[in-house]
């Protein structure tokens, strides 16, 4: 109840709030069902209103009604405007003043007529006695009303506790704050808000100040609760509807309407606001939900309790001010939450707390360490005036600007150069990378390590490293802790040496140490052969250490015992010194603190005397046991066959350890190998899934194209060379392989051309290992299986395959799924392997198996014997994968250090670890580089390590060696735990660089240079298209640890300076936002902090087809009421090929529903791109649509209406195109098929029933018919235009008719009807004619031509009367030409049929370019600009602009613009415009005003001019204003919608706009505000002009 009486609760409340600190409030409010209620309604009084009066007073009384009862408590009152009552608004003249119109009150701007009344009866009466006034422009001054009713509370009669509704009506636009109006009436001041209204109603200000602008009424009306309702004709809601986004609040119906809805949703809407809100707060408003309420809109019933939640907020700054040091009324004060419906508020006192420092209330006044000009607060000064520095020890004097200040010990610049000088000699520097109280020091120069600043440990800091905590060193090189130092023991490199910058330096030792110090027996054959030479010293000084300093050198002690410990294994040697034998055991101590080793040995144990006599006896038995061995031996094999038989049973693999696709398998012959066997085997993949295995029941589609992999093993020795795909002998030998193999696998149905040819060796060959085997790829249907392994054998046993020379009994032929293939034993070979394929595939089983077979031996006596070979492959899930993240890397000997990351993949999170050990290649340990071995141990999270191997410096012997080999060492990781496997790299090779940046050439195809220098290019980049409209980019990351890449790309045909560049951090990129079906460019680069490296080569991807866009614009040409031509353009993003066009027509009524069933006709071929339909229903209006169809589907409609009946008929000016389907309108419901083609229609007899036109609208490159785009023309010569652009060639006809002699003579032919032009090239094209009307027959037929400007008139006799069509050779381009062609029988030559015909070209005829007559015209040139753009300068000048052609085709060199008018008249004039920018634009002065002008724009490159951009444009001028109006012209609209209107609004633009070629018009203001508005495919911008 309490609620009910408040409307609001919480009433009052106090805040105080941090700064940056917010807080929730819960808010309640009530609206009474039928509560107090004010109605005011505000009437436009104008003469347009004349109209819409009757209108205008039938909605007062509805609404005066209506009020009374949606509330008990009403009032209602009615006030009317005008406009300003000065010029230009108002006619001035005193009859006019006195009554501007018949029957009319004189002119005024506003006046209140009836204050907020309960008197219904008095407010209808005194509504229905008022009369209309007048003005003389459009747009009124409702602006001033409704300020004045806002404003003038008393007057009005507004009440505190009740809604209010201010109800606004007109059928006009709206004056605003400076729009130019009241500049011309001399207006200037702006409106003071305040109330001027006399004692009779009359607002007396309306001459002396300016309209309102719009945020001025939308803050106005709601201080005072009042909500705006816009009751508007059609022909102003478009404005008004715009103009309700700017309110919180507000409604917008039409005028004629039943407007009680309005009202009824008004109630229920209800907008929170807060005021008088203190500069350092912010408040939102919610909904209970939480969800933010836009203008804080609520939806609130009449008679329910609203709740909402208030987000308040105290900022940190306000206008880059702290808040806690804003003026106090800034930060505190009380404000008020309410609805705007409401007078009642929620009041609340809100405060920002600032925080103080105890410090900062006991400042020291005037501190010593101030110098006495200053106070120190909590430990910093605070300067008295004219006082500067930290310490406030310089004087803001003249002397404090000396610029010697700046300058440190030794500099000659003050800042170093890098800096500005302040007062006091405080520098300060340009860039962040310098700092230093001179600038002297660089952020980028301190100590490197490894190539990286600081070793990426520290940050360099006054030149010097700051090392992370765990580092130390001048470049934060060495680890504190000494865990890299660790022995097996725990220890600390096992006690002998010491942990120096995180690595052992050990003693000189006779024994090789590990990294730890510790004895390395495997890197010397075992602990036997490691220690031998140092227990011979120590134990009877033999040996060769026996010398005394040597053996000091060994690293044990050895123990002299009588018997040895029980160990697994001991030592035993005999010393060549005595001849005799000693034994020993090596352990480690069982004592951790004890070093040393154990070696424990026993006395030598010496031979007896010599049996020496006992040799020859036994050389003697030896000799006749061989004897008997080979005499055995030889009789077996006579007996014995030779068989074939598979070495092993089963391989068992791990699919994470594999590094080849292939695995050979041992093949092996027993018996005497005397002659040449060929096997032949065979290999199944999943051979583990059973026949009712889900994957084994889906069985595969014969005709799917799938990759064949072959190999054949040629007729020469392979060479380095051929290793190198970019190599010349490798590229000449694959030409030679896909030429020949193409040949024969042709005879392959369906057999695409081989690709990804290479070649290889293979070891375990027999005889001819080292000859070359060739790898390529077929793609061909999967069901062509078995033909191809019998064309491959057929042709490998000849050895030819074509003219390719091949070496008979070897070739593997394979799919995705199985194999078959053959090998070679040769005579004496025993052993050969078979390179088996093992289908890895992502979409494997965890554990699959392979079956190999031996199948036969077709060449040979050979038997096969053991046949079968089972491949077990395993695939494992890891936890973790470890890898390098390059195979090779580079660095110099002058880095000292290789810094070589290990990177690990977590698939699950724990803790890891790996192995991993160098080992020498032609790099020696001790000479080029240190080895290291260890564990890399990963905590959980920890994705990568870095392994730092030293380089040694180069020897002075290979220092001067001119052709030193490459230096290169390996790193192997192994031992992976925890569930963790080896990746894609588990070993990398480092090359050791003699010098920085040196690139290796002998070894690799391209090796990065030193960490500090350029990347070299990215390898193998791959594209692939993923959609319509996006690219997937891959690539192998160079060498060099880049930091990231750049990717480069644009279309095909772009220069490469218009590239788009996109930043990733990773070897792979997405390319979105492109077009569809477009071929683009790309390149990748990487980049370091040295820049950026170097370009790939280019890439070139296409991507994929999309549906295509709306066909052009459909014209129609009416044979008569119930026959038309339809004709459309090929839509402008036909996104892919076109493959076919649906036309649908069906009968509508006037409110666009169907009154009959819809007819369908598909036109299969993309050319035709014509209809005609006859049999349609006389005056009947149709809807016509059509849509495109490419290879991905249907792309959207174009549609248009037309009635027949209410067009006029023009059979007489229609050229006939060849080919044109003709429907019949009855035919059946479905696809029509069609009745005929125009071309059988030429061929008619005149008296034919069937109808012999088809369009003169037939329309290419985007031109259409005059006299349809311009009706109302010349009807004495009907006259028609019409371009064809065939190939780069645009023919223009213009055909002329005469009408025929109504007094020829009987037997005389008609004219020849219909001449079609079609072009052959720049230079030729057929003349075709349709058979005239005669009583007798045809005799024959005379075609004339020339030149339109003059010169010999050509003749051609045709005297075959059935020939209807000639063809005219050696024609000039770019020339017009006049044709007459006139038909003769026995009483003479008829009357002739002329036609103009231009084929407007780029090409010189004489140019090598131009095709010869009747061959297709490829000339690649230029598209068209990009759409038009006209700016508006003055009446006689404007500006014109476009954009670069989508596909220029090469390097744009300039453009060609001309202008003239539409119409006729004046000369042409041509503008060459040099440059290829992306944006171009021109000034063409000199102009007409109201006239219009049509403009063509081409671009041009070496190859000539492309096609043109055109575009209409008329300078219009109406009372001083400025327009632009665009005539339509281009195919992409359905409608012609010419509008020139000017502005009514700088705050908003209307939503008429202009859809014109392709083109853009915008009229230029000096307007603040604007807005674009797309109509179709254009873009309309229109401003004020101010004259």
């Amino acid at each position: 109840m309490r609620l009910q009486q408040s409307q609001v609760s919480p009433q009052k409340m106090s805040v105080q709030l941090l700064p940056g600190e917010e807080r929730l409030v819960n808010v309640e409010v009530f609206t009474p069902t039928r509560g107090p209620l004010d109605l005011y309604i505000l009437m436009d009084f104008s003469n347009s209103m004349a109209d819409d009066l009757d209108n205008l007073k039938r909605m007062g009384k509805e609404l005066a009604v209506l009020v009374e009862k949606l509330s008990n408590d009403y009032t209602i009152g009615f006030g009317k405007f005008v406009d300003k009552v000065i010029e230009p608004q108002t006619d001035m003249r005193p009859s006019k003043l006195a009554q501007p119109w018949p029957n009319s009150d004189p002119p005024f701007s506003f006046k209140n007529v009836i204050k907020l009344t309960t008197n219904l009866d008095f407010f209808n009466s005194e509504l229905q006695r008022e009369r209309i006034s007048g003005n003389l422009d459009a747009p009124e001054g409702g602006f001033d009303a409704i300020l004045q009713a806002a404003v003038c509370g008393d007057r009005i009669g507004w009440r505190d506790n009740s809604t209010h509704l201010l109800v606004f009506s007109t059928e006009s636009a709206f004056h605003y704050e400076a729009d130019g109006a009241n500049v011309l009436s001399g207006i200037l001041p702006r409106n003071d808000e305040q109330c001027h209204l006399d004692a009779a109603g009359n607002y007396t200000e309306d001459i002396n100040q300016d309209y309102p602008s719009i945020p001025t009424l939308v803050r106005l009306l709601g201080k005072h609760n009042i909500i705006p309702i816009f009751a508007v004709t059609n022909h102003s809601y478009t404005y008004y509807k715009k103009l309700q986004e700017y309110f919180p609040i507000a409604e917008v119906g039409l005028l004629q309407e039943d407007s009680s809805n309005i009202l009824e949703n008004i109630r229920s809407k209800m907008s929170i606001r807060s005021e008088e809100k203190p500069k350092a707060f912010e408040t939102q408003f919610l909904s209970t939900s939480g969800s933010l309420a836009q203008y804080g809109n609520f939806d609130f019933k009449p008679g329910a309790i609203g709740k909402f939640q208030m987000r308040l907020k105290a900022l940190r700054t306000s206008d880059e001010t702290p808040v806690c040091q804003m003026n106090p009324d800034e930060k505190a004060g009380i404000m008020r939450v309410k609805p705007t419906t409401f007078n009642a508020a929620v009041s609340v006192n809100a405060t920002v707390l600032c925080p103080v420092c105890d410090c900062e209330k006991t400042p020291i006044l005037k501190a010593a360490r101030c110098n006495g000009n200053g106070d120190l607060v909590c430990g910093k000064c605070q300067c008295s005036d004219g006082w500067l520095g930290a310490f406030c020890n310089c004087s803001a004097s003249v002397s404090a600007q000396a610029k010697d200040q700046c300058k440190g010990p030794g500099m000659e610049e003050p800042c170093s150069g890098r800096g500005d000088c302040l007062e006091c000699g405080t520098c300060v520097c340009h860039q962040e990378q310098f700092e230093g109280a001179y600038c002297q020091y660089d952020k980028t120069q301190c100590q490197r390590y490894g190539g990286f600043l600081c070793n990426d440990r520290g940050s360099c800091i006054m030149g010097q490293c700051a090392c992370t905590v765990g580092w130390e060193g001048k470049a934060c090189e060495c680890p504190k802790s000494n865990q890299t130092c660790l022995d097996n023991k725990g220890g600390v490199c096992n006690g002998r040496g010491k942990c120096v910058c995180g690595r052992c330096e050990c003693p000189d030792s006779a024994v090789e140490m590990t990294a730890t110090c510790e004895p390395n027996f495997q890197a010397q054959l075992g602990v036997c052969e490691a220690t031998r030479s140092c227990v011979q010293c120590q134990a009877w000084k033999t040996g060769e250490k026996k010398e005394e300093e040597e053996c000091k050198k060994c690293p044990f002690k050895i123990v002299m015992v009588d018997e040895l410990k029980e160990l697994l294994d001991s030592c035993s040697f005999r010393d060549e010194d005595d001849d005799c034998t000693y034994h020993y055991t090596v352990e480690n101590p069982t004592d951790p603190t004890v070093k040393d080793l154990e070696v424990q040995v026993l006395p030598k144990n010496c031979p007896a005397a010599s049996l020496l006599w006992l040799l020859p006896l036994l050389l003697f038995l030896l000799l006749l046991l061989a004897l008997l061995l080979l005499c055995c031996w030889k009789y077996c094999a006579c007996c014995k066959f030779v068989t074939l038989h598979m070495t092993e049973d089963e391989y068992l693999l791990r699919q994470s350890l594999l590094t080849s696709d292939h695995l050979d398998t041992p093949m092996v012959r027993t018996g005497p190998p005397k002659g040449t066997d060929v096997v032949r085997w065979k290999v199944t993949d999943n051979v583990h899934r059973g026949p009712n295995h889900p994957q084994a029941l889906i069985k595969p589609n014969p005709k799917e194209i799938i990759q064949f992999p072959i190999s054949l093993r040629l007729n020469r020795l392979f060479s380095e060379n051929l290793s190198r795909p970019e190599s010349r002998d490798a590229e000449q030998l694959r030409k030679e392989v896909a030429d020949n193999l193409n040949e024969v696998y042709k005879q392959i149905p369906g057999a695409q051309k081989v690709q990804k040819t290479s070649f290889r060796m293979q070891r375990n060959a027999g005889k001819r290992q080292d000859y070359a085997i060739m790898d390529t790829v077929l793609s061909a249907p999967r069901g062509n299986y078995p033909d191809i392994v019998k064309l491959t054998e057929k042709n490998v046993q000849s050895g030819n395959i074509n003219d390719l020379k091949v070496v008979p009994g070897y070739y593997t032929v394979a799919t995705d799924r199985e194999a078959a293939g053959a090998i070679e034993f040769q005579e004496g070979v025993e052993s050969v392997d078979v390179h088996v394929p093992l289908f890895v595939k992502d979409e494997d089983d965890d554990k699959k198996q392979l079956l190999v077979e031996a199948m036969d031996v077709p060449l040979g006596i050979a038997e096969i014997g053991k046949r079968l070979v089972n491949i077990t492959i395993i695939k494992e899930h890891a936890t973790s994968v470890f890898s390098f993240l390059q195979p090779f890397y580079t660095y110099s000997r002058q880095d000292g250090v290789a810094n070589i990351p290990i990177s690990r993949e977590i698939i699950e999170d724990g803790r890891t670890q790996v192995t991993y050990r160098t080992r020498d290649l032609t790099a020696k340990d001790k000479k080029d580089y240190v080895t290291v071995e260890g564990d890399l141990t990963y905590g959980p999270g920890e994705t990568q390590k870095t392994v730092p191997v030293r380089l040694l410096e180069l020897g002075e012997k290979d220092g001067l060696l001119e052709d030193k080999q490459v230096k290169q060492f390996v790193m192997d990781l192994s031992n992976p735990r925890q569930g963790a496997k080896l990746g894609r790299y588990p070993r990398t090779t480092v090359t050791i660089a003699d010098q920085p940046g040196e690139r290796e050439r002998k070894v690799f195809k391209s090796v990065s240079t030193s960490p500090g220098g350029h990347l070299i290019a990215p390898d193998n980049p791959k594209a692939k298209a993923t959609g319509p409209r996006s690219i997937r980019l891959n690539w192998d990351p160079p060498p060099g640890n880049p930091m990231g890449y750049k990717v480069k790309y644009w279309i095909y045909g772009d220069p490469e300076k218009d590239a788009q560049v996109l930043d990733v951090k990773t070897p792979q990129a997405e390319l979105t936002n492109l077009y569809p079906y477009c071929d683009y460019e790309m390149r990748v680069c990487g980049y370091n902090a040295m820049g950026d490296g170097y370009n790939t080569d280019v890439v070139t991807c296409q991507t994929l087809e999309d549906v295509p866009g709306e066909p052009g614009r459909l014209a129609f040409n009416v044979i008569s009421p119930t026959v038309t031509q339809v004709s459309w353009g090929e839509p402008a993003e036909t996104n892919g090929n076109i493959t076919a066009y649906e036309v649908i027509y069906t009968p509508i009524d006037d409110e666009q529903k169907p009154v009959g069933s819809a007819k369908k006709v598909k036109i299969d071929n993309p050319k035709k791109r014509m209809l005609l339909i006859e049999n349609l229903q006389n005056a009947q209006t149709y809807q016509y649509k059509v849509r495109a169809k490419n290879s991905v589907g249907w792309g959207p409609f174009r549609d248009a209406t037309i009635n027949l009946a209410s067009q006029p008929a023009r059979p007489l000016s229609i050229p006939i195109i060849p080919d044109i389907p003709i429907v019949d309108a009855e035919a059946g419901d479905e696809y029509d098929s069609y009745l005929m083609y125009s071309n059988e229609v030429l061929k008619s007899p005149a008296g034919s029933k069937t109808p012999s036109v088809s369009g003169d609208d037939y329309m290419v490159n985007g031109k259409w018919d005059q006299n349809f785009l311009f009706p109302g023309g010349s009807a004495t010569r009907n006259l028609s235009t019409t371009y064809l652009y065939i190939s780069n060639s645009i023919v223009t006809l213009v055909s002329l008719y005469h009408p025929s002699d109504a007094r020829l003579s009987p037997g005389v032919p008609d004219t020849p009807s219909r001449l079609v032009f079609s072009a052959l090239g720049p230079t030729a094209l057929k003349v075709s004619w349709q058979e005239p009307h005669c009583e007798k027959d045809i005799l024959g037929y005379c075609v004339l031509y020339q030149l339109l400007n003059g010169g010999d008139m050509k003749r051609i006799n045709v005297t075959n009367p059935a020939e209807n069509s000639v063809i005219i050779q050696d024609l000039l381009p770019n020339h017009s030409y006049l044709f007459k062609v006139k038909a003769q029988s026995q009483e003479g030559w008829g009357p002739e049929r002329e036609g103009v015909i231009t084929i407007e070209s780029a090409v010189d005829p004489k140019s090598p370019l131009s095709p010869m007559p009747g061959s297709p015209f490829t000339l690649s040139t230029p598209s068209a600009p990009g759409p038009l753009v006209f700016t508006a300068l003055s009446p006689d000048s404007l500006q014109l602009s476009w954009e670069k052609p989508r596909k220029p085709n090469g390097d744009i060199l300039g453009y060609v613009v001309t202008c003239e008018q539409l119409h006729g008249g004046g000369d042409v004039r041509s503008f060459q415009v040099n440059g290829d920018s992306a944006e171009t634009s021109l000034t063409v002065p000199n102009l007409t005003e109201n006239v219009p002008y049509k403009f063509k724009v081409q671009a041009r490159t070496t190859q000539g001019f492309g096609p043109e951009r055109e575009g209409i444009i008329t300078i219009e001028s109406q009372d001083g204003i400025l327009l632009l109006c665009p005539e339509n012209t281009d195919q992409m609209s359905s409608h012609i919608n010419t509008i020139c209107s000017p502005l009514t609004d700088g705050m908003m633009m209307t939503t008429q706009h202009t859809e014109s070629s392709g083109m853009v018009t915008r009229q230029i203001t000096k307007e603040v505000v604007q807005r674009s508005v797309m109509g179709g495919t254009t873009v309309t911008k229109k401003m004020f002009y101010e004259s």
